[in-house]
């Protein structure tokens, strides 16, 4: 029993345990026990000096089959979400890069239908799917891992005291990685959805780009993209984590562990809601130089904030793009933390109960 007690122990991340409870032994602190002795006299019942109770989870937590089903989810929940959205990901791209063409969304949507039908809404969407699906799996599988691997290397006092710090460096590492998964594919959605006569789809588009930009120009956007993407991921995450952490604190008077399983992912979806919306906004500016980037040949930066001007930068697309990830990081929350429940994993996020005080 021992030995199961010690492995599973390594397992939970240090940022789950309190320096203000365990037991001291020669001024040592000791991690909590998991699991009661056989002379305990406690039959089942988990050691009253841990810090959160051990979640009856069918995988190990932290092991490499975790990391597997955390990568599996971020598939499912970024691929089809981002693919369910399409429509107004082609009205968006269009309004950023034609703003004197598609100058509102209602419009935007009318001339897109008027010039390519209804088919229009839907280009792009084979790279969308892809892309998309390769960046969640980077993004979630990678977050779990270096949330856990910082919290360690921070140790368990100074992890539970710079908490907001673990989600933001896990996230921005893990977008790092998920970016450059992202990147080939965006820049072939983007020139597919922008420009209707350059190809029909994935299959004629990645060979048309290649030949005219090279296998570089797939990557020309990299930087914009990052630029992008890991102040929109750390939003997405620090901001998810403090959200659930606070609703569970102060909204809902029952622990989470006895909230049932449909409440955990309601609060999943208002928490992810929020979270898009914050994170929609400080990304706003390097989405539109994304999309400019990637539908001109060899324009630059210089070029996007002259043409669109600083405040467009900021502004352009930001009501539909609002509406779309708001919806969007909302829906993503609750399929990856549905996909958790499925495998028997607990939810994301959550308030730790409150430290036992020492005897």
């Amino acid at each position: 029993m021992a030995k199961n007690e010690n492995s599973c122990q390594s397992l939970i991340p240090s940022f789950l345990y309190s320096s203000s409870v365990g037991s001291r032994n020669g001024g040592v602190m000791q991690q909590p026990k998991l699991w009661p002795s056989s002379d305990s006299g406690d039959h089942g019942v988990l050691s009253k000096n841990f810090v959160i109770p051990a979640p009856t989870e069918k995988l190990e937590m932290y092991s490499p089959t975790f990391y597997m089903a955390c990568t599996a989810g971020g598939i499912l929940s970024c691929g089809l979400t981002h693919t369910a959205l399409t429509p107004l990901d082609v009205v968006k791209c269009n309004m950023q890069i034609d703003p004197s063409k598609y100058k509102s969304i209602s419009s935007g949507f009318g001339v897109l239908l008027k010039e390519q039908g209804v088919k229009g809404f839907f280009r792009g969407w084979a790279p969308t799917l892809l892309g998309y699906s390769a960046q969640g799996a980077c993004k979630y599988g990678f977050y779990e891992f270096f949330k856990k691997y910082y919290s360690d290397i921070a140790g368990p006092e100074h992890a539970a005291k710079y908490k907001t710090l673990i989600y933001l460096a896990g996230s921005a590492s893990a977008e790092v990685i998920a970016a450059v998964a992202l990147c080939p594919m965006e820049a072939v959605k983007v020139r597919v959805q922008t420009q209707p006569g350059f190809a029909r789809g994935l299959t004629d588009g990645m060979p048309k780009f290649i030949r005219t930009q090279g296998y570089s120009g797939l990557y020309k956007g990299i930087v914009s993209l990052w630029g992008r993407q890991i102040p929109y991921t750390m939003m997405k995450f620090a901001s998810f984590e403090t959200i659930v952490e606070y609703i569970y604190k102060n909204v809902i008077p029952t622990p989470k562990d006895q909230c049932s399983k449909t409440l955990q992912l309601g609060v999943s979806f208002g928490g992810g809601y929020v979270a898009g919306i914050l994170c929609t906004t400080v990304s706003q500016p390097a989405d539109n130089l994304v999309s400019f980037l990637n539908n001109a040949k060899g324009a630059t930066a210089g070029d996007a904030v002259r043409q669109l001007g600083l405040l467009g930068l900021f502004t352009r697309g930001l009501p539909l793009r609002l509406a779309m990830i708001g919806t969007l990081t909302g829906a993503q929350w609750v399929i990856y933390d549905a996909f958790k429940v499925f495998v028997g994993l607990p939810t994301t996020g959550g308030a730790a109960p409150a430290p036992v005080a020492e005897a």
